[in-house]
């Protein structure tokens, strides 16, 4: 069966996209978990995520042994979804933007995934439309707390999906681009994949989440240059974040292989890898002070002075304040 594509610009009467659960938060709305930047609370980390994760799985597994097919869904242009069978193809395509995310595009894509769960996906695969898989966030709204609380929604959303998600990697995958990375199961690269996080140079930050993960998947010493020093890698650099390479169709291929697989053995499998590997992270004060330090860098002089430098068209002066 091919991929069937269908889009629209329907809406609920109530302002929430067709396919997006009426009774699931909103990505505007804060999570009750342990916060992280500027009063944003990250739904990654903290309290009681390990018991929400467990309740997603068991209601997606349930689903799984359903022998329905995914059904198209029905979301704006600049998320598109395809159903083949048990997988869906989701598709960020702002392709002037070099498909970088905003709130609304955070939105429309954290919609998709619970969209095409509750549809009866057994795999997702997620990729870029054009030349890149996403360049990141879009800047003209990444310094707002609604952008945060968005973005890290969305990789939660990613993260607790109680079906494996592949992200086909079409392009470069820069800042938001690498977490979206990070937050998916399984990576296939394609000919000019790449891996950036280059908050340093902006004056902003990534949340301890995506830290630990990048540690864990792609090793310490990449996780140093790609913060530390802020350089972009490629998949040929990244061996142990890059599972397979190839190009679109090799993600799809395996992803209809994973869909004959036993669906509550991957839910199962997928939660304990993250709840064994992945726990939360120690309430204690370490997990204090990085979120406190997150949060300053969002409140720092050096913030401001990147904004403003993006805005002027000259580099930033950064004077650790």
């Amino acid at each position: 069966m091919g991929l069937v594509e269908h889009v629209t610009g329907e809406e609920h009467p109530e302002g929430v996209p067709i396919g997006y659960p009426k009774h699931a938060e909103r990505a505007d709305q804060p999570v009750d978990v342990q916060g992280v930047g500027v009063g944003v609370e990250n739904p990654l980390l903290g309290a009681g995520a390990q018991d929400r994760r467990r309740d997603v799985y068991r209601r997606g597994a349930q689903r799984g042994r359903s022998r329905r097919s995914a059904q198209p869904v029905s979301l704006r242009d600049v998320i598109t979804t395809a159903a083949d069978g048990a997988v869906a193809l989701i598709e960020i395509d702002r392709q002037p933007r070099r498909n970088a995310l905003d709130i609304e595009h955070c939105q429309q894509l954290d919609a998709a995934v619970t969209a095409s769960i509750d549809a009866g996906a057994r795999v997702l695969v997620l990729t870029g439309a054009g030349s890149a898989f996403c360049s990141g966030a879009d800047l003209d709204g990444v310094h707002s707390t609604e952008f945060l609380a968005a973005l890290y929604h969305l990789l939660h959303t990613l993260v607790s999906a109680p079906v494996p998600v592949i992200a086909a990697l079409n392009g470069p995958a820069i800042g938001a681009g690498t977490q979206l990375a990070l937050a998916a199961d399984l990576r296939v690269a394609g000919p000019g994949a790449g891996f950036a996080l280059p908050t340093a140079r902006l004056g902003l930050a990534v949340d301890p989440w995506t830290l630990r993960r990048l540690t864990l998947i792609a090793g310490g010493g990449a996780a140093r240059r790609m913060v530390l020093a802020c350089e972009q890698l490629s998949a040929e650099q990244l061996p142990a974040l890059v599972d397979r390479g190839g190009e679109l169709s090799v993600a799809l291929d395996w992803a209809r292989e994973i869909a004959r697989l036993a669906p509550l053995t991957l839910a199962y499998s997928k939660r304990v890898l993250n709840d064994v590997l992945e726990p939360d992270l120690d309430p204690g004060a370490a997990a204090e002070r990085h979120a406190a330090e997150f949060r300053a860098c969002f409140a720092s002089a050096d913030f401001a002075e990147g904004r403003a430098a993006r805005a002027e068209r000259r580099p930033p002066v950064f004077r650790g304040k």
